[in-house]
């Protein structure tokens, strides 16, 4: 049997979004590395998994991640879960999945629940061809990226959180234009699921107003 890495998604919001195939996974796997256990521990829980958890986050990836490729072999298989959604989208999993291949073992994604493509969707946007962006650099690099951005011709997706969410429809209207047509979505799968489209001004104005909530993906059409 190849030494096989699951990369398994789990819900962003709604429980009942886990898929019959990610639940079997877990359930079968030697061991699951989960970005927080206690988090994880409560929808292992919920779905009556009982295999056994270990920490994978950011703050500890670089520090594992020969561990874990150098133990998978002795496991058989091995599944790693974010907080929500796919490992790897702005989350631990890429370093994992690249180190594992580069030993010759087998990585398997599985299909489920993420914020972009839904996001993208509820946006009215072109879809045909877009650039997932995740999270704009805070700092350093922020001016280059939206430079770049500026130019980018496919629809842009983006993850934000509430507290930094006006700075960046700012910088997004500055460097991309306040008539830029845009869109949110927040919340999506939970009870305050919510989207709006506009341009990058009116939703700058919209939460000038009104104080955002929730977790946000923004989408802006491309140049």
């Amino acid at each position: 049997m190849t030494p096989t890495l699951y990369l398994v998604p789990t819900p962003i919001g709604n429980l009942a979004d886990m898929t019959y195939r990610s639940v079997a996974v877990l359930q079968e796997v030697a061991l699951i590395l989960a970005e927080d256990t206690r988090t994880s521990g409560k929808l292992l829980k919920h779905y009556d998994i009982n295999t056994p958890m270990r920490s994978f986050h950011m703050h500890n990836e670089h520090q594992q991640v020969a561990h874990w490729t150098q133990e998978l072999p002795e496991l058989g298989t091995l599944a790693l879960i974010s907080d929500a959604g796919t490992p790897g989208l702005s989350d631990p999993g890429y370093l994992l999945a690249h180190h594992c291949l580069a030993a010759g073992h087998q990585v398997i994604t599985l299909p489920g629940a993420n914020a972009a493509l839904p996001a993208l969707m509820n946006s009215g946007l072109p879809n045909h061809r877009f650039a997932f962006e995740g999270f704009l650099p805070p700092k350093k690099g922020r001016k280059t990226r939206l430079q770049a951005l500026a130019e980018e011709p496919r629809t842009m997706i983006f993850y934000e959180s509430p507290h930094r969410l006006p700075r960046t429809l700012r910088d997004l209207a500055q460097y991309l234009g306040p008539e830029r047509a845009a869109s949110y979505s927040r919340e999506i799968s939970k009870k305050f699921e919510e989207s709006q489209s506009g341009t990058l001004a009116s939703l700058r104005e919209h939460f000038e107003k009104t104080p955002p909530r929730g977790e946000f993906v923004l989408c802006v059409a491309g140049l």
